[in-house]
Protein backbone atom coordinates (compact mmCIF):
# COMPACT_ATOMS: atom_id res chain seq x y z
CA UNK A 1 0.00 0.00 0.00
CA UNK A 2 1.34 3.23 -0.86
CA UNK A 3 0.84 6.41 1.84
CA UNK A 4 -0.33 8.43 -0.57
CA UNK A 5 -3.70 6.38 -1.38
CA UNK A 6 -4.64 6.75 2.33
CA UNK A 7 -6.56 9.58 3.46
CA UNK A 8 -6.47 11.12 6.80
CA UNK A 9 -9.84 11.67 8.41
CA UNK A 10 -7.98 13.36 11.80
CA UNK A 11 -6.66 16.07 9.74
CA UNK A 12 -9.55 16.25 7.33
CA UNK A 13 -12.63 15.87 9.24
CA UNK A 14 -11.56 16.47 12.82
CA UNK A 15 -8.91 18.92 13.97
CA UNK A 16 -9.43 19.18 18.10
CA UNK A 17 -7.42 18.20 20.71
CA UNK A 18 -5.08 14.94 19.76
CA UNK A 19 -6.59 13.28 23.24
CA UNK A 20 -10.05 14.12 22.90
CA UNK A 21 -12.49 11.06 22.38
CA UNK A 22 -13.42 12.25 18.73
CA UNK A 23 -9.57 12.40 17.42
CA UNK A 24 -8.98 8.97 18.86
CA UNK A 25 -11.86 7.43 17.37
CA UNK A 26 -10.48 9.71 14.15
CA UNK A 27 -6.86 7.71 14.13
CA UNK A 28 -8.00 3.99 15.21
CA UNK A 29 -10.88 4.63 12.14
CA UNK A 30 -7.61 5.38 10.53
CA UNK A 31 -5.85 2.37 11.54
CA UNK A 32 -9.17 0.28 10.71
CA UNK A 33 -9.11 1.68 6.76
CA UNK A 34 -5.21 0.66 6.86
CA UNK A 35 -5.56 -2.96 8.06
CA UNK A 36 -8.66 -3.26 5.73
CA UNK A 37 -6.99 -2.28 2.43
CA UNK A 38 -3.65 -4.85 3.94
CA UNK A 39 -5.92 -7.63 4.46
CA UNK A 40 -7.07 -7.37 0.49
CA UNK A 41 -3.27 -8.56 -0.32
CA UNK A 42 -2.57 -10.63 2.86
CA UNK A 43 -5.55 -12.49 3.26
CA UNK A 44 -3.94 -15.44 6.02
CA UNK A 45 -2.58 -12.79 8.34
CA UNK A 46 -3.91 -14.01 11.61
CA UNK A 47 -2.07 -11.82 13.61
CA UNK A 48 -2.58 -8.60 12.22
CA UNK A 49 -6.48 -9.66 12.28
CA UNK A 50 -6.09 -9.86 16.04
CA UNK A 51 -4.98 -6.27 16.03
CA UNK A 52 -7.68 -5.71 13.91
CA UNK A 53 -10.26 -7.36 16.48
CA UNK A 54 -8.35 -5.44 19.33
CA UNK A 55 -8.45 -1.62 17.44
CA UNK A 56 -12.73 -2.53 16.83
CA UNK A 57 -13.02 -3.53 20.07
CA UNK A 58 -11.55 0.04 21.56
CA UNK A 59 -12.87 2.15 18.98
CA UNK A 60 -16.59 0.83 20.03
CA UNK A 61 -16.14 1.58 23.63
CA UNK A 62 -14.73 4.86 22.91
CA UNK A 63 -17.92 5.41 20.52
CA UNK A 64 -20.47 3.99 23.50
CA UNK A 65 -18.77 7.14 26.11
CA UNK A 66 -19.26 9.53 23.34
CA UNK A 67 -22.60 8.34 22.85
CA UNK A 68 -23.55 8.39 26.38
CA UNK A 69 -21.86 12.04 27.03
CA UNK A 70 -22.45 13.85 23.55
CA UNK A 71 -25.08 12.22 21.21
CA UNK A 72 -24.85 15.27 19.19
CA UNK A 73 -21.33 14.89 18.69
CA UNK A 74 -21.70 11.19 18.46
CA UNK A 75 -23.96 11.79 15.75
CA UNK A 76 -21.54 14.19 13.26
CA UNK A 77 -18.51 12.48 13.88
CA UNK A 78 -20.16 8.83 12.23
CA UNK A 79 -21.73 11.10 9.89
CA UNK A 80 -18.20 12.11 8.90
CA UNK A 81 -16.19 9.13 9.11
CA UNK A 82 -19.05 6.80 7.37
CA UNK A 83 -19.35 4.48 9.69
CA UNK A 84 -22.26 2.68 11.07
CA UNK A 85 -23.90 3.56 14.10
CA UNK A 86 -23.89 1.17 17.18
CA UNK A 87 -26.58 -1.33 17.59
CA UNK A 88 -28.42 -0.61 20.51
CA UNK A 89 -29.44 -3.83 23.22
Amino acid sequence: MHRNDFTCFTQSVYTKKDGSVESQICCLTNRIVKLTRHFQTHRKDYSSQRGLWKILGRRKRLLIYLLQTDAIGYRDLTTQLKIRKLKKK
